[in-house]
């Protein structure tokens, strides 16, 4: 009698060549693909067309770093504006300077008819 030797077959794929296929694919896919750069934000801003206002812990208000009192805030806002229609008005104040001052700023640039209001943070 014969006794035969049987091996068991081996079904474990070898792993070797699948690291050279995924790499393959990885550049392919890299070149392949079209990568789309960022830009940015195109925008066209007018040269020194920002008018400071600040407001100060007693309540003074300085124009451009020119004393002002607010009253007369409207006018000179608005020859600024009537020279340049662009013209962006920055409101600062500081932590300790009274809201009621703001708010009487913020009503002398709506007498003078300013659209382009910024507020800007107070250093703490």
């Amino acid at each position: 009698m014969f006794i035969e030797n049987h091996r068991a077959s081996s079904s474990v794929m070898p792993s070797g060549p699948m690291a050279d296929i995924a790499f393959l694919l990885l550049i392919f896919f890299l070149v392949v693909t079209a990568i789309s750069t960022d830009k940015g934000i195109h925008l066209t801003l007018p040269p020194t067309a920002i008018t400071n206002i600040l407001i100060n812990d007693a309540g003074d208000c300085l124009v451009n770093n020119e004393i002002c009192r607010i009253h007369h805030l409207g006018d000179i806002v608005e020859l600024k504006i009537m020279r340049n229609d662009k013209m962006i008005d920055s409101i600062k104040s500081s932590p300790a300077s009274s809201y009621k001052v703001f708010l009487a700023v913020l009503d002398q640039l709506k007498t003078a008819a300013v659209t382009k209001i910024s507020i800007a943070d107070s250093d703490k």
